[in-house]
């Protein structure tokens, strides 16, 4: 488990492993860390903070990705 905020290095590797992904790659994930994001939701904000934050930048890859289309 990952019990730490997520630091400007984890968006960086975020932002780098995005750019390899699908559309349908990065969708799934975003929507995994949501779910995992909200099984932590009321027990660990830290935690439920960091799959946030995974999940937001997946997301912003993606629609990045379809603005430009």
């Amino acid at each position: 488990m990952i019990r730490r905020n997520a630091t400007a290095a984890d968006f960086q590797k975020w932002e780098t492993l995005a750019a390899e992904m699908t559309d349908a790659e990065l969708l799934y994930a975003a929507m995994d860390c949501r779910k995992v994001e909200s099984l932590w939701r009321h027990h660990d904000p830290m935690v439920e903070g960091f799959y946030s934050d995974q999940a937001s930048t997946f997301g912003t890859v993606l629609n990045r990705r379809r603005m430009a289309q």
